[in-house]
């Protein structure tokens, strides 16, 4: 089940998805670009006027019906994934950017493991 967990990105609070379910949401996202690059060559436009239209319908109601939370960016479902992110920092609470962080982004304290990956 998604997990609530700090987006330093969309900065705030939001339901970051595990890896089972990231298994899931991985194909309907790979749609949503898909979908882009379909309009594109039917139509011959930019990628801006292509990601302007409404794509990534699927992957944002997949995301609702895990999460119970709207989400309008399919592109940031990407980062709502929370093998991405590293363990709480001791001092400020916030997870840490990445799994491998030595310090928090957040606050800069030094990562409270004397040993990172």
């Amino acid at each position: 089940m998604a997990q609530d967990l700090y987006c330093w990105r969309c900065d705030r609070v939001v339901p970051m998805l595990t890896e089972p379910e990231w298994e899931r949401m991985a194909p309907a996202l790979d749609e949503a670009v898909a979908e882009v690059q379909r309009y594109r060559v039917s139509t011959a436009s930019s990628l801006q006027t292509a990601l302007a239209r409404p794509h990534g319908r699927g992957a944002l109601k997949l995301y609702y019906r895990m999460t119970g939370q709207l989400e309008t960016k399919p592109d940031a479902i990407r980062h709502h994934r929370l093998s991405l992110y590293g363990p709480p920092c001791a001092h400020c609470g916030k997870p840490l950017r990445t799994p491998r962080a030595s310090h928090c982004a957040a606050c800069g304290a030094m990562r409270a493991e004397a040993a990172v990956e």
